[in-house]
């Protein structure tokens, strides 16, 4: 059984990694030839400010009082620059959009496998382009672009990362610290005759990184006074930058305005920037305009990365090699054949990005089995580039344009043509795999915990399928070596042939499944199958509406009047029908994140300290050999919570009050959460103290992880997992299969011999499916993927502060995975009282897992909206690691309940 699981989850290891191959691989190519437009550059140097975290409607709409909060910027509108909004992509990570906004391109995922702080592949931006680029702020941005730069003219100018607290009294002082260094670097120059020379260059940029928008976001919400203030301080601290480079180079300079949300401000004016121009009426999809008072003004909108080639124009630089952004013509304030040679010069740059990556395809692929983009052909490209050059040659500008276009847009087409070149084949691969490993985990089911089959062993095996697979795996290795392939395709173009290997192999077991099939009555297997499928479509579509969560915990609400348990025990099939309604309401809810408080965390647990004083005023009362050790652990537990609640009120406080986060608190809060795996381990093992211990100290972290209603999400959902386990014995006690024993005389053992538990009925793939749905309602009970991808730091505060992506999000994780705990706790004590052994109903929730997964892979996106995208991914991500993790899950599950450890002495017996 070790084997198998330890294969099985190399399997779904694979799997989960083939997303990558297929769907995430660097669109970056290398090898390009530089490409500017030979006419003069309209500005000597470029302003580049980044106000990240600052979104469209906080930058333009009007305060309360119908004034502005930025009126530098509002200023520069309406009488000297143009204006829009930049659309970004997903993920809204500050690294992916400054790559994005300053190199010209949207970065693949594999960035967050560091942090988004290095270079998964080294890339050109207009940094790297530039003469020389002076750049202040953040130690998280600029580095990434200094590192890579060919030579050495990129210099950075960053502040502490100890600066980037959420928890500051100020975090507008990480904006003025960056406007202070830029005023003392250019009062220095003057006394420098090697720097005064140096940024009196042409070709040169200065980037003005400004974080304090964006932490200011974090810690107090986008809502608020501080994020409203810090507004008004960019645009002061603008404006004086403004003012000094006016001042010292006697001209006025380029700017843009940038951050880092689905709708971002651009503000740019200076030299080659068209000036304001009033219309009488513009549409767009959007209605902020007239919200905004800016309908008359006219708006031009991009995409995040059509910033980098307009950036590069405006002085004159190469385009980024490996941007895929289009030229805003829009913008440019310049002769029309300035602006036929910059789109012209944009569209070679395409060009040359698609002929390589055609090159690099075309030699990695048999020539009989290339099929090349027919859209660009050589001749057409030629065709277009004359034509192009001849229009601008006879001054027909707007026709050179034109073809200029129409050759970028089938460059990006062939761009993803050839980027996705392999993906129907490894998909192929990858389903041929996952069916047959779905396939064969059912069959083991059917074989080892059932009574299906007869005589399995006795069966002779057809003795050429060995030799005939082996034959298979050897031409799609020669296949595949000939082509130069990479290693991974070797894995999952392989895996499926022992696969399915194994899957022939029980072809007996396949015969007498299917005779069994055909002995059952035809109307019960179809109403069964029709179950089932309702069952996993219901799970599927909780992932795109967390309200089907709700749908099926009502269904889960009148399942005990529908198989007679109603009659047996009232008083748990209304306590069962309560808390499914009770935890239905919780999908409905709005996601959490959004509308903080703290009030309800402090409510969830009051809630858990009255349940822990009933539980222990029972324990007294009944006068139960319970021990001392179990009664001073319960109580610890207890006032674990009560210094939980104190943590999460003072630290809300103090945050308020701009006094950061407490040292105190600080330390409290890690040595709760790192005690809530050992503490239960000093309670009895018999079931429901252990399993109620083991919520108590779960409950403890999640509190001081909580900001919401969120905080009361686990204690309900255990609650419903104890009513659970007692509804399950009243099943098997109705089938008569053992009679029930009670939940305070049971002890969980990691011994308990697996071989003398029953064989599988159809009524345990109910209980895996229960489990599946547990576990999909622990995830999306109180949040969604969108949530997931924007997640609230406020929930880390009691632990720490100071950005740090890996340690904030490990934190997240766990808050994620403790109601995973709970219900895998649970589970636990269901397969023991139901004596089922955990191999059975572990087996089913994986094929149930993988057949979810199945249709994610196939409901994947690759087109419309990054956002469609990413979710679509993050589905089929997020159920691959639930059959992954479920292992790890089960594994803690049974260290949490099986094992005991003693304060002090030999253990004693714990049984009531």
């Amino acid at each position: 059984m070790l084997l198998f699981f330890t294969l099985g989850l190399f399997v779904h290891f694979v799997f989960f990694v083939s997303i990558f191959d297929i769907y995430f691989t660097s669109p970056l190519v290398h090898g390009m030839t530089p490409q500017f437009t030979s006419l003069p550059p309209p500005a000597r140097r470029l302003v580049l400010f980044v106000a990240d975290g600052l979104r469209a409607d906080a930058l333009y709409e009007l305060d309360e009082n119908g004034n502005s909060r930025a009126p530098f910027i509002r200023n520069i509108i309406m009488h000297e620059g143009s204006w829009g909004i930049s659309h970004t992509h997903v993920p809204t990570e500050s690294r992916p959009g400054h790559v994005a906004l300053i190199a010209g391109f949207y970065e693949d995922v594999s960035a967050v496998a560091k942090g988004w702080k290095e270079n998964p592949v080294e890339f050109d931006s207009l940094f790297n382009e530039s003469k020389y680029t002076w750049s202040w702020g953040s130690p998280d941005i600029l580095p990434m672009f200094a590192k890579g730069a060919s030579g050495d003219h990129v210099y950075t100018y960053s502040y502490n990362a100890q600066r980037e607290d959420f928890g500051a009294h100020d975090a507008t002082k990480l904006d003025t610290w960056v406007f202070d260094n830029v005023k003392e670097f250019f009062h220095a120059a003057r006394n420098n005759q090697s720097l005064f020379s140096k940024i009196n260059e042409e070709k040169i940029v200065f980037f003005l990184h400004l974080l304090g928008i964006d932490t200011n976001g974090h810690a107090h919400r986008p809502s608020s006074r501080e994020y409203k203030d810090n507004i008004k301080i960019v645009d002061d601290g603008v404006k004086e930058i403004v003012s000094m480079f006016k001042h010292f180079y006697r001209n006025d300079s380029h700017g843009a305005g940038h951050p880092s949300e689905t709708l971002t401000p651009l503000v740019t004016w200076g030299a080659g920037i068209k000036y304001p121009q009033k219309v009488s009426a513009q549409h767009f999809d959007d209605e902020f305009l007239k919200e905004w008072g800016l309908e008359e003004w006219k708006r031009r909108d991009v995409n995040q990365a059509d910033i980098a080639p307009l950036m590069a124009s405006l002085i004159g630089v190469p385009f980024p090699l490996n941007s895929v952004g289009i030229l805003p013509m829009d913008y440019l304030n310049n002769t029309d054949l300035f602006k036929a040679e910059s789109i012209f010069t944009n569209a070679v740059q395409m060009l040359e990005q698609f002929k390589v990556k055609m090159t690099q395809k075309k030699e990695t692929t048999l020539p009989f089995l290339f099929t090349p983009f027919k859209l660009l052909s050589g001749s057409k490209q030629m065709n277009i580039l004359r034509k192009a050059r001849s229009y601008i040659e006879q001054g027909e500008f707007d026709e050179a344009i034109s073809l200029c276009k129409e050759l970028i847009h089938l460059a990006l087409k062939g761009l993803s043509y050839y980027h996705t070149y392999d993906r129907f084949f490894l998909a192929t691969n990858v389903v041929l795999g996952f069916v047959g490993w779905t396939v064969y985990a059912s069959l083991l089911i059917i074989k080892s915990c059932s009574n299906l089959t007869r005589c399995v062993n006795k069966v002779k095996k057809p003795s050429h399928l060995l030799p005939c697979f082996v034959a298979i795996g050897i031409l799609i290795a020669f296949f595949l070596l000939i082509q130069g392939c990479p290693w991974t395709y070797y894995v999952y173009c392989l895996l499926p042939v022992p696969i399915w290997y194994a899957v022939l192999k029980e072809f007996q077991v396949i015969q007498d499944l299917i005779a069994s099939i055909l002995a059952f009555p035809l109307s019960h297997f179809v109403g069964y199958l029709l179950v089932f499928i309702l069952g996993i479509e219901v799970l599927v579509l909780s992932f795109f509406y967390r309200y089907m969560l709700t749908a099926g915990l009502t269904a889960f609400a009148v399942w005990p009047f529908l198989n007679q348990l109603w009659t047996r025990a009232k008083i748990t099939s209304l306590s069962w029908t309560f808390f499914c309604l009770l935890l239905a309401v919780f999908p409905l809810m709005p996601v959490v994140g959004r509308k903080p408080d703290i009030s309800l965390v402090m409510g969830a647990g009051l809630l858990v300290l009255l349940l822990s004083l009933f539980v222990l005023t029972s324990l007294l009362k009944r006068k139960t050999s319970f021990g001392k050790a179990e009664i001073l652990v319960h109580l610890l537990q207890m006032i674990n919570t009560v210094l939980s609640m104190y943590v999460v009120y003072s630290t809300h406080n103090s945050l308020f009050k701009k006094q950061g986060l407490p040292l105190m608190n600080q330390i409290v809060s890690w040595a709760t959460l790192a005690s809530s795996l050992v503490v239960p381990l000093l309670s009895s093992p018999v079931l429901f103290w252990r399993l109620f211990s083991i919520l108590l100290s779960l409950m403890s972290t999640y509190l001081l992880l909580s900001t919401g209603y969120e905080a009361l999400f686990p204690l309900v959902l255990s609650c419903l997992m104890f009513i659970w386990i007692y509804m399950e014995q009243e099943t098997l006690q109705q089938s008569g299969i053992f009679s029930k024993q009670k939940l305070t005389s049971i002890q969980f053992s990691y011994n308990t011999d697996i071989t003398q538990f029953r064989q599988l009925y159809l009524d345990d793939v109910r209980r895996a499916f229960f489990l599946v749905f547990f576990l999909v309602t622990a995830f999306f009970g109180t949040g969604n993927i969108a949530s997931i991808n924007s997640f609230d730091l406020a929930s880390v505060y009691c632990f720490l502060t100071v950005f740090s992506p890996f340690m904030m999000g490990a934190l997240m994780m766990w808050k994620i995975l403790i109601p995973f705990v709970l219900v895998m706790c649970a589970f636990e004590a269901v397969q023991l009282t139901t004596q089922l052994s955990s191999k059975s109903l572990f087996l089913i929730v994986l094929v149930l897992s993988d057949i979810m997964a199945l249709q994610f892979f196939f409901l994947i996106k690759d087109c419309g909206s990054w956002l469609d995208i990413g979710t679509s991914i993050s589905h089929y991500v997020i159920v691959m690691s639930m059959a992954i993790f479920l292992v790890f899950l089960n594994g803690l599950a049974q260290l949490l309940t099986t094992k005991k450890l003693n304060l002090c002495g030999k253990p004693k017996s714990h049984l009531l």
